[in-house]
């Protein structure tokens, strides 16, 4: 499969312009220069072809303040240095965004030269790798335009030259550990170079410098070196700032999960209860100091409230018994005997040795299993739901030892560790049920793998995530990224070690559980992180279903710790309240019908009227279609001609080799150019299915042809867009519908959708179900609805209602519409009605304040219940309006 990309977002267009903007008046011509690299002493070994900003501070900064106010963020006062953050919440298209700004700086403005700076091996895979699959479609979007990107490598620092000479956009991806020490290779004279230093090459293009996740590079040297490469300008893109200088765009936390960006949360939490028999010690510490050596450790303590654990600092000869208020399990060999700060462990006078993490006494392996249980069961339950809609459920485990999921014996056999034998077994408990039967297509053995870090001879092994030797696993986790989201894929189940971070995530990851054998140390947000994109189906087509995009965190902590946690490091990261948006797994409300609504005489009445399914049929005047057509292309802005760029370059031989010298440069349009014209009625008719004559004769009466020579391929998606556009209103203009012949929704598909829904407040308790089918709750998606049904359940007049289900749709031309409400309403007589509810911010509803596919969904839905005797459709706000 490959992952398809959304143009129009509006959220993240808005971030692009936040940039984009900043540069208004910024003269096109003007910003591109020619550089010679010079030294004292020797001849000029190289032309550049460098970024040139002309605005002065002065304009940036007011750019910079309208910008601000735009999108409703406090002014800047002074320029930091022309930095400018932007901040995205994690999987909201953060990457997508800053590569599509590389595109238009350059469509808009000309700037070519760019550099992204990061800070692990981890985001600097995750960046080439979005590259490679987001190349096609800017190429698609932005003609085609030349542009090469490369990885900085110490070893092949000589391409560095292609990256300053060439006349292309071109991406340089590098990790600030590359270029920020004095002994880099990139900072010392090279002879491959002419002895230049390689940093130099990137000096003189004065790029723009993209920095990603900048609070990692916040430290003086970090700083400095950043500064070093001389760039025009700076923007740093992340979702935990920790300087935001000259904020222009913000998308936190709380602003993503409420518009649906990312995918609900909920915790469902594993703790023991009442386990206090055993001898319980956690080591979650150890610190050396020049005085004395401690380690802190968890312990359970008899308070007056009665057994609980607490933390507390052991010394050497420290007693468990006396620590823990003479709780009698630690009466005999509970001293502390040894704290060895170089292993990370403390010794105990019953022979025990505790690393840092270890723990003893207490339910540790039942919780760990306990939560791979939950994790199987969830997982299935959504697989067997989602699989079915072309959606890949992953499940992805954190461990903090890879010993625990796979080790090896004195032969360099591998052997499974506990989580890989716990694992299984319970995989083949679940998928032997009858509920999961279908989906028992592969040996539980394929349907899980681990991704970890390997020495020399391929053993797996502990690292923090950020050495050299995390470089292949996360290579190998990016490049099959797209593989793991096809279903014929047997793998599921990603176990991963507690250090893969931020520049690994996957849409469909829908369950996150961390099996730690102490408390999660991961930062929430970086844990739920892997998880937050919304998922896509097997097309690469992203779904923003709520009741699809739903992350489990398996926890082994309670709920309102860890949501605790999380809400103080939002707070803390972006300075924002978090409340009452992370939700307990056991919180989602089944949506149940009212028992025997199916045969209460209203229900009927009403359905009687609704159940007939139609199909349509569309009549257009050919002629009408020619005559807006060739209106509409006839006003297409001017289809300009791409430009060439022609760039003469000397050769010079010195005794230090090779070099170059500029000899000059020509800019011209490329009008004059002959480009090869394709089949033209052929491509609009591929996009229109219109015929052939009829397509011709618009282009003909547009007047417009001649545009073809100037950009064929622009004006071709544009003439097609138009046509279709006007096509699609015309012919739902004089749209027909007609009864299918026996066609009907089924009452039985109410009982057959199970729905599972969290309450918010838009959610609406029914206090009166003899007025509906819904027993207890009505799960809707705005004030405007959650109003609507409350004036219906009060209103004398409205004798029965309810909000129509999803599966209730009628075909269009643009996309099935799916109605609001069935209404019984009685005045002086019975009426029946279908209720469309809208909130334009108008006493009325205002048709021209919704968008095009909403009015022409309106107009669909008028002429399919024309059709049905008896019923009446009505678009409103309110329920008063019903009569108006």
């Amino acid at each position: 499969m490959k992952l398809s990309f959304e143009a129009d977002l509006s959220f993240q267009q808005e971030a692009i312009k936040s940039i984009t903007d900043l540069f208004e008046g910024q003269p096109l011509e003007d910003s591109i220069s020619e550089l010679n690299l010079l030294q004292e002493g020797q001849l000029n070994l190289i032309n550049s072809i460098s970024n040139n900003l002309i605005l002065n501070e002065e304009q940036i900064l007011e750019n910079l303040n309208a910008v601000q106010l735009k999108n409703g963020i406090p002014g800047s006062t002074s320029l930091d240095g022309l930095n400018f953050s932007v901040e995205m919440e994690t999987g909201t298209g953060k990457t997508y965004v800053y590569l599509r700004t590389i595109y238009e700086l350059n469509r808009l403005y000309g700037f070519k030269k760019f550099v992204i700076v990061v800070p692990s091996i981890a985001i600097r895979e995750g960046v080439l790798k979005n590259l490679e699959i987001t190349h096609e479609h800017f190429q698609n979007l932005y003609d085609n335009v030349p542009l090469n990107f490369q990885p900085y490598g110490s070893t092949n620092v000589s391409k560095l030259r292609g990256f300053a000479t060439t006349n292309n956009i071109e991406i340089l991806v590098i990790n600030i550990d590359s270029f920020a020490k004095d002994e880099n290779i990139i900072n010392k004279p090279n002879d491959k170079l002419n002895g230049q230093k390689p940093v130099s090459f990137i000096q003189a293009t004065h790029p723009v410098v993209i920095i990603d996740e900048p609070q990692n590079m916040e430290t003086e040297k970090r700083q400095n070196a950043i500064r070093d490469l001389m760039p025009m300008v700076i923007l740093r893109y992340s979702a935990t700032h920790k300087n935001k200088y000259n904020l222009t765009y913000s998308l936190n936390p709380v602003k993503a999960y409420d518009l649906g960006l990312v995918k609900q949360i909920e915790v469902d939490s594993i703790i023991e209860e009442n386990a206090f028999n055993d001898a319980f010690i956690a080591v979650e510490s150890i610190t050396a100091t020049k005085t004395k050596v401690t380690a802190k450790i968890a312990i359970n303590s008899n308070e007056k409230e009665g057994v609980k654990k607490k933390s507390v600092t052991v010394k050497v000869g420290d007693d468990l018994y006396k620590l823990s208020n003479e709780r009698e399990i630690y009466a005999e060999g509970y001293l502390i005997e040894e704290i060895d700060v170089a292993n990370q462990c403390i010794s105990i006078s019953n022979g025990n040795i505790l690393y840092k993490g270890d723990s003893q006494g207490n339910m540790t392996d039942e919780i760990m299993k306990f939560q791979i249980r939950k994790t199987i069961e969830e997982h299935l339950k959504k697989e067997k739901r989602l699989n079915k809609l072309g959606i890949k459920v992953l499940s992805l485990f954190f461990i903090d030892k890879v010993a625990n999921y796979r080790s090896y014996d004195n032969a360099g056999n591998v052997i499974k560790g506990k989580f890989a034998l716990w694992f299984e077994d319970i995989y083949k408990e679940y998928i032997s049920k009858p509920a999961f039967k279908e989906l028992d297509r592969f040996v539980p053995e394929e349907t899980h793998n681990g991704y970890f870090s390997q020495d020399g001879k391929g053993k797996l092994k502990d690292t923090n995530g950020e050495t050299k030797a995390d470089d292949d696993t996360y290579s190998l986790i990016m490049k099959e990224k797209e593989k793991l989201l096809n279903l014929d894929n047997p793998l599921r189940f990603i176990f991963s070690h507690s250090a893969l971070r931020e520049g690994w995530d996957n849409p469909n990851v829908f369950q996150i559980c961390t099996l730690n054998e102490t408390r999660s140390e991961i930062k929430k947000r970086q844990e739920i992180g892997r998880g937050l994109r919304l998922a896509v189906d097997q097309n690469g087509h992203r779904t923003y279903d709520k009741n699809i995009n739903r992350l489990t965190v398996i926890a082994n902590e309670s709920y309102e710790d860890f949501a605790n946690a999380l809400q103080k490091e939002i707070e803390k990261d972006c300075g924002i309240q978090f409340e009452g948006r992370i939700k307990k797994a056991q919180d989602k409300i089944k949506i149940n019908y009212r028992k025997g609504f199916e045969v209460d005489p209203l229900f009927l009445q009403i359905w009687e009227k609704l159940k007939s399914k139609t199909t349509y049929s569309v009549e257009y005047k050919t002629d009408e279609l020619i005559k807006l057509s060739a209106k509409a292309i006839k006003e297409l802005p001017e289809i300009k001609a791409p430009a060439l760029r022609a760039t003469k370059t000397g050769i010079t031989m010195t005794d230090k080799g090779i070099g170059s010298v500029f000899m000059g440069e020509k800019v011209e349009s490329a009008n004059g150019h002959s480009w090869r014209i394709p089949d033209i009625l052929s491509y609009i008719q591929s996009k229109t299915e219109l015929t052939r004559s009829t397509i011709q004769v618009i282009l003909e009466q547009s007047g417009r042809l001649d545009d073809v020579l100037a950009n064929p391929q622009l004006f071709l998606d544009l003439s097609a867009q138009v046509i279709k556009r006007t096509l699609y209103s015309i012919m739902i203009e004089g749209i027909k519908y007609k009864k299918i012949g026996g066609g009907e929704y089924k009452i039985a598909l109410f009982e057959a959708q199970e729905l599972e829904v969290y309450l918010d407040e838009f959610s609406y308790e029914v206090t009166n179900p003899k007025k509906t089918v819904y027993q207890e709750y009505i799960p809707l998606d705005s004030r405007v609805e959650s109003r609507f049904a409350q004036d219906c359940e009060t209103s004398e007049q409205v004798k029965f209602y309810f909000k129509l289900p999803n599966w209730f749709k009628i075909p269009t031309p643009i996309g099935s519409y799916n109605p609001d409400w069935a209404i019984v309403f009685e005045d002086d007589k019975k009426m029946y009605f279908v209720a469309e509810t809208k909130d334009t911010g108008t006493p009325q509803v205002d048709p021209s304040k919704l968008t095009i596919d909403e009015q022409m969904k309106i107009k669909c839905g008028e002429a399919h219940f024309r059709q049905l005797d008896g019923l009446n459709y009505k678009v409103v706000s309110k329920v008063k309006q019903l009569l108006g």
